[in-house]
């Protein structure tokens, strides 16, 4: 008799075991992309933004200011010029700002 409980126990344990595990799959695939999304909201930080400009400019940076929606990082080039450029805090895009003063 313990034998025929055991076989019927097990698939119906299995069973319930196997329907747990696939029901928490949605979960954690959930938990996932909202940490995601998080991650793409945060605001890129000063060293981010200087990491960004150096390779974009390729030089070494001498100065980073934050301002409202961006930061203004002037860079060395080996060239011995200094380039500003504008890198956005939430895309993270890097532009030329030296434009922006020849349009004034």
């Amino acid at each position: 008799m313990g034998k025929r409980i055991r076989q019927f126990l097990f698939p119906l344990l299995s069973a319930f075991i196997a329907a747990l595990v696939l029901s928490s799959a949605p979960v954690f695939a959930q938990q996932k992309d909202t940490k995601q999304e998080t991650s793409k909201k945060t605001d890129l930080n000063k060293t981010q933004a200087a990491d960004r400009a150096r390779q974009q400019v390729k030089g070494r940076v001498l100065k980073v200011e934050k301002q409202k929606n961006q930061y203004r990082v002037k860079v060395l080039q080996k060239s011995g010029r200094v380039v500003s450029v504008d890198v956005d805090k939430n895309s993270g895009k890097v532009k030329d700002s030296s434009n922006k003063k020849k349009e004034k």
